[in-house]
C-alpha cells in the first residue's frame, strides 16, 4: 500500500506541476497584455508630478497610452472569446439516477472505496471507451432558478456545489457485454480520475485549455464578413499561439492524472481488471463489425436498428462459437450482465442506437417513413431484401441507359423482364477485335459521374420532405483512384461500374437539399432520462464520424451484381434473405448461409467469365433467365 500511495502522490504532483506551468503561461500572457498599460501609467504619473516633462515625454505618453488601449482591447477580446466559446462536448445519452439507481449506487460505492469524489452524473455513448468529461461551462446548461436558493434549501445548495464533479461517460457496449464485476473493474481507474480533477490548479488549467480550444474553433467558423474575418483571424492566431505553448504541459498533466488514477485503482478488483481488459478488446472488435457490416446497410436504406447493444452480444456470442481464441467468453453469459443495472435497458438501448445512427451516418432526430427503427427480427425483410432489390433495380436502369437489350433475340416469350442472364451476357468478355468502343463508353459515362446542381423543381422534393439519411450521404464522384481500381476489370465492367456510380450520385443529389437544418426534436422527447444531450453539441454537421469512405467503382459493381444474384436465387430457387451477426446481409439456401458467392462474382467482374458463377447457380437450381421482382 505504501508503494501504491507513493505512486499516487508522484503522479498527482507531476500533474499539479504541469498544471502550474499552464497557469504560468496564462499569467505571462496577462502580464504581456498589461505591460503597455503599466508603462503608460508610469509616464502619466511622471508627467503629473513634474518629473517626466518635455515634448519627448509628451509624445511618449500619447504613443504608449494609445498602444496600451489597443493591447488591452485585444486582450479583452481574446479573454471574452475564450470565456464565452463553447467547449466541445461528446454526444451522449444522459442517464438519470431514477432510471439507473443500481448503476449510480455502484459508481458511488466505487468512489468511496477509492476515496475520491463521485461523478456528478452518468451518460452513455455509442463507443467502446469510458472517460470523465467536464460539463461545468455555462453554455452546457446553467443551473435552474431554484438551485440559487441556497438559504431556503441548504441541502439543494450543497448538491449543486457537488455537481461540479465531471460526468462519467460509459460506452454502451460495455453495459450489455460485460458482467457487473467486470464493469466495476473497468470503471475503477476512470472514477479514480475524479480525485486529481478536483484539485483547483488542475481544474483551472483544464478550463483554460478547453477555452483556448473552443476559441480556436469559434474563430475558424465560416460565414462572416471581411472585417469580422480579419478580427477572427487575429483572435484565432493568439489563441492558437497560446494553445501551442501549453500543448506539452497539458499532455504531461493528463499523463500524470492518468498515472495517479491508475495507481489509486490498483487496490480495487485488480485481478478481475485483467480479465475485463480482454473483454474491452473483444467488445471493440464486435462493435466495429456490427456497425460496418450490419448497421451501415440498414442506415443506407433509411432504417436504424433499434437494439444495437443487444446485437453486440449476439455478434460476440457468434464469434465465440467460430473462433477458438474466444472460447470461454460465452460462458460468462450466465452471470449478471451490467445492463441489469438499468431500470429500462431496452429504452436506453434504443436511444443509444439512434444516437449512433446520427453520429456515424447522419439523419434526423425524429422518425418518419424514410427514417424508421427496425428490429432484428425484421432486419432480413426490411433491410436485406429491400437493399438487394433496390440495387438490382438500379443495375437494370443503368443497363437500359447503356442500351443493353432486355432479352436475347432467340429468347422465349415472357423473358423480357429484368433477368440475371441479361447481366451475365452483357459482362461476358467481348471479342478482342475492337475494344475501343467499350472503353469509350466507359469514358463517356465517367464524365456524367459528377452531377450538376439540382434544384427543388428538378428533384420534385420539397425542403421538408427530403429523406433524412440521404441528406448527409456522400456522393460518389469518379476519381483517379477509381480509374486505378477499375484497371483490372473488363471494358464493359468498367463502363457499368461508372454508370452505377453516376446513378448513385444522381440519386443522392436529388435527395440532398443544401442548407437544410436537422429537424428539431419532437415535443416531449427532449425531456426524460433517455433523451440525447442534443443541447450540448452541434448536430448541424452530421455525420460527425463517418464509418467508411465512399465505395469504389469495383465495390459498387460487385455489390450490385451480388444483389441481382441473390434476387434471382430468392425468386427462382426458394432462397431467403438472412442476417449474419459478423458479416451482415447473407443469402440462406435451405437455411444454410452461402459463403462462396463473393468469389464467383469477383471472378465475373475481374475477368468477364461467367462460367464459375453459372455453375454455382446451376448447382443451387437458380434459373437466371427468369425475371425477378424489383423495387
Amino acid at each position: 500500500m505504501t508503494g501504491t500511495g507513493g505512486g499516487v502522490e508522484l503522479g498527482a504532483q507531476a500533474a499539479r506541476s504541469r498544471a502550474l506551468a499552464v497557469l504560468r503561461i496564462r499569467s505571462r500572457a496577462l502580464a504581456v497584455a498589461l505591460l503597455p498599460a503599466a508603462v503608460a501609467v508610469i509616464l502619466l504619473a511622471g508627467g503629473s508630478t513634474g518629473h517626466l516633462v518635455g515634448g519627448g515625454w509628451d509624445t511618449a505618453r500619447w504613443a504608449v497610452s494609445v498602444l496600451a488601449l489597443l493591447v488591452l482591447s485585444a486582450a479583452a477580446a481574446v479573454a471574452l472569446v475564450v470565456a464565452r466559446s463553447r467547449p466541445a462536448v461528446t454526444p451522449t445519452v444522459a442517464v438519470a439516477e431514477e432510471s439507473a439507481p443500481d448503476l449510480y449506487r455502484m459508481v458511488r460505492d466505487l468512489a468511496d472505496r477509492l476515496d475520491v469524489p463521485a461523478p456528478s452524473a452518468i451518460a452513455l455513448t455509442p463507443d467502446c471507451d469510458s472517460w470523465l468529461e467536464d460539463r461545468n461551462h455555462p453554455a452546457h446548461g446553467p443551473p435552474s432558478a431554484e438551485d440559487h436558493d441556497d438559504v431556503a434549501n441548504p441541502a439543494r445548495s450543497a448538491h449543486r456545489r457537488s455537481a461540479a464533479a465531471p460526468v462519467l461517460v460509459i460506452g454502451s457496449p460495455f453495459l450489455w457485454w460485460m458482467r457487473v464485476g467486470e464493469l466495476r473493474a473497468v470503471l475503477a481507474p476512470v472514477v479514480a480520475g475524479t480525485g486529481p480533477s478536483a484539485h483547483p490548479d488542475i481544474a483551472a488549467a483544464r478550463r483554460f485549455i478547453r477555452g483556448l480550444d473552443a476559441a480556436v474553433a469559434a474563430t475558424s467558423a465560416v460565414g462572416r464578413g471581411p472585417s469580422s474575418r480579419a478580427v477572427s483571424a487575429g483572435l484565432g492566431w493568439v489563441s492558437r499561439f497560446l494553445l501551442r505553448s501549453c500543448r506539452v504541459h497539458a499532455a504531461e498533466m493528463e499523463r500524470g492524472v492518468a498515472a495517479a488514477a491508475a495507481e489509486r485503482a490498483q487496490a480495487v478488483d485488480y485481478g478481475l481488471r485483467i480479465v475485463a481488459q480482454e473483454q474491452v478488446g473483444l467488445a471493440y472488435a464486435g462493435w466495429d463489425r456490427l456497425l460496418t457490416r450490419v448497421a451501415l446497410p440498414a442506415w443506407r436504406m433509411g432504417r436504424w436498428p433499434s437494439r444495437l447493444d443487444v446485437g453486440v452480444v449476439a455478434a460476440l456470442t457468434e464469434l465465440s462459437r467460430r473462433d477458438r481464441l474466444a472460447e470461454g467468453f460465452a460462458s460468462r453469459l450466465g452471470e449478471r450482465p451490467a445492463c441489469d443495472l438499468l431500470e429500462e435497458p431496452g429504452v436506453m438501448d434504443e436511444s443509444v442506437s439512434l444516437l449512433a445512427a446520427r453520429l456515424f451516418h447522419g439523419g434526423p432526430a425524429e422518425t418518419g417513413p424514410d427514417w424508421a427503427p427496425v428490429g432484428w427480427d425484421e432486419y432480413a425483410e426490411e433491410v436485406v431484401d429491400r437493399t438487394w432489390r433496390t440495387d438490382a433495380a438500379r443495375l437494370h436502369r443503368v443497363l437500359d441507359t447503356l442500351g443493353v437489350r432486355r432479352a436475347a433475340e432467340d429468347a422465349a416469350p415472357g423473358t423480357d423482364g429484368p433477368t440475371l442472364s441479361r447481366v451475365l451476357d452483357h459482362l461476358a468478355t467481348p471479342p478482342p477485335d475492337d475494344p475501343a468502343p467499350a472503353r469509350a463508353s466507359a469514358t463517356e459515362t465517367e464524365t456524367e459521374t459528377v452531377p450538376a446542381p439540382v434544384t427543388e423543381t428538378e428533384t420534385g422534393l420539397a425542403r421538408d420532405t427530403a429523406p433524412g439519411p440521404a441528406r448527409h450521404a456522400p456522393t460518389h464522384p469518379t476519381t483517379p483512384d477509381d480509374d486505378d481500381d477499375l484497371a483490372g476489370t473488363t471494358a464493359r465492367g468498367a463502363a457499368l461500374a461508372a454508370g452505377l456510380s453516376a446513378q448513385l450520385a444522381r440519386e443522392e443529389a436529388r435527395a440532398q437539399v443544401p442548407g437544410t437544418p436537422t429537424p428539431p426534436l419532437p415535443p416531449g422527447t427532449a425531456d426524460g432520462p433517455t433523451a440525447p444531450d442534443t443541447a450540448l453539441w452541434d448536430d448541424r454537421a452530421l455525420p460527425l464520424l463517418p464509418l467508411q469512405p465512399p465505395r469504389t467503382g469495383r465495390e459498387i459493381l460487385t455489390a450490385h451484381i451480388t444483389a441481382m444474384v441473390c434476387c434471382a436465387a430468392m425468386d427462382t430457387a426458394g432462397a431467403a434473405p438472412g442476417l449474419d451477426w459478423l458479416d451482415g446481409p447473407s443469402l440462406l439456401v435451405n437455411g444454410v448461409r452461402t459463403a462462396d458467392l463473393g468469389t464467383h462474382v469477383r471472378s465475373l467482374v475481374e475477368t468477364g467469365d461467367p462460367g464459375p458463377l453459372r455453375a454455382w447457380l446451376a448447382e443451387l437450381g437458380v434459373r437466371p433467365e427468369k425475371p425477378v421482382r424489383l423495387v
